[in-house]
């Protein structure tokens, strides 16, 4: 994923299928400038962390 594609997600309104190695994930926050994403999987929102974004895959 690129980090356009990652703000127009979190931006949006709708719930967009993203995964995360296999696993669906909600991004709460892009940083441009370090190309990551705080995210966390959608069954257990208390599990966040940094990933860098290209490795987030939209479905």
């Amino acid at each position: 994923m690129n980090i356009q594609r990652a703000e127009e997600i979190v931006q949006s309104p709708d719930l967009v299928n993203v995964t995360y190695n296999g696993e669906k994930i909600y991004i709460q926050h892009v940083d441009d400038q370090n190309q990551l994403a705080r995210i966390y999987p959608l069954d257990n929102p208390q599990k966040e962390f940094d990933v860098q974004i290209e490795k987030l895959t939209e479905e």
